[in-house]
């Protein structure tokens, strides 16, 4: 059994193939770029450029996994959410072929497929449940309580914005490139090699009410912007010490919050197995700070394998078709 899949949900065009639950290739091609000069994603301009790719991606993937596209037995698309435009693109040619061919087509949640992100290169038995699951990527920010694979909730989410977002803001004010998050992680992690210093606690942790475990983000971006004023109205500019001081604090205050309340909704759950998915799981900090706080609880971390994984990426969807089929929920 031969399943094709594809993500394009917002900037990257990606395509990949499997046998059964494995990997064949995959090919994924980078806008980032091109929106680095607007200093975010444009969605007319991203359609534009998955129009562009989707062929010599496509061609690609075929290519290196030596498969024909009339072996293919499965399409499997990403529908939704995230960005109309770039959706249709791959939507249109997923429809296209699965006509063409007469092979079902998947339909898939981008959110979804990046919990199963965490099945990549695992067996289905390396999973327990139930267990919470904290996705963090662009305007998602949620805890999810599974039951069991396909048997999820939404408990807690953002109610402004996400990290994802805070990170992209933060960098924006620091006049740092975008995407935010590996750059702002960069400088966090210079400072924290130099200094060895534990966080003065520069900046607030969002906890907002008391046992409380949605999420926010904005007031702590509003302290930043303020300290990044102060320190501009003081010295003409930020130094590089700066930027990378107030990178660590900021990352700091981002990870405490994600990390105690994915910790603290395994207890509120009674759940063995925390799990955690999108692009910002590909953090070290954040995944450390985790690992951290179960240090001595009974309770298991998954994480994505491959920090490629943790990406928008066209095996997560892949996984997520696999298993759909599998079990008959398609």
């Amino acid at each position: 059994m031969y399943i094709l899949s594809f993500e394009t949900s917002c900037d990257d065009t990606s395509v990949a193939l499997f046998e059964y639950d494995k990997l064949l290739s995959m090919d994924t091609a980078s806008q980032i770029k091109i929106h680095e000069e607007t200093g975010g994603v444009v969605p007319e301009v991203a359609a534009r450029e998955h129009a562009n790719n989707i062929f010599k991606v496509l061609e690609k993937v075929l290519i290196l996994s030596w498969i024909k596209l009339n072996q293919i037995n499965y399409l499997a698309v990403t529908v939704t959410p995230w960005l109309i435009p770039s959706l249709l693109t791959w939507i249109t040619v997923a429809k296209t072929i699965s006509k063409t061919l007469n092979i079902p087509l998947i339909e898939i949640n981008h959110i979804e497929a990046h919990i199963f992100s965490n099945y990549l290169e695992r067996s289905e038995l390396d999973i327990h449940y139930p267990l919470v699951c904290l996705t963090v990527s662009w305007w998602h920010n949620e805890i999810y309580f599974m039951k069991d694979m396909f048997d999820f909730k939404k408990v807690w989410w953002t109610q402004d914005d996400s990290a994802w977002e805070a990170f992209d803001k933060v960098a924006k004010m620091m006049w740092l490139c975008y995407p935010g998050w590996p750059i702002i992680s960069k400088l966090a992690e210079e400072y924290r090699i130099k200094n060895n210093w534990k966080s003065k606690k520069l900046f607030p942790r969002s906890w907002l009410i008391k046992d409380e475990l949605n999420f926010s983000f904005s007031w702590l971006k509003s302290s930043v912007k303020r300290e990044i004023d102060k320190r501009i109205e003081l010295n003409w500019k930020l130094s590089e010490q700066d930027k990378q001081e107030l990178a660590f604090e900021f990352q700091e205050a981002v990870t405490e919050v994600l990390a105690t309340k994915l910790v603290n909704s395994s207890e509120k759950f009674w759940v063995k197995t925390v799990m955690l998915s999108g692009w910002v799981s590909a953090n070290d900090r954040l995944k450390e700070y985790i690992t951290e706080l179960i240090k001595w609880k009974d309770i298991k971390f998954i994480y994505p394998i491959k920090k490629v994984y943790s990406m928008d990426n066209a095996a997560m969807v892949g996984i997520n078709a696999y298993y759909k089929i599998k079990s008959n929920k398609f």
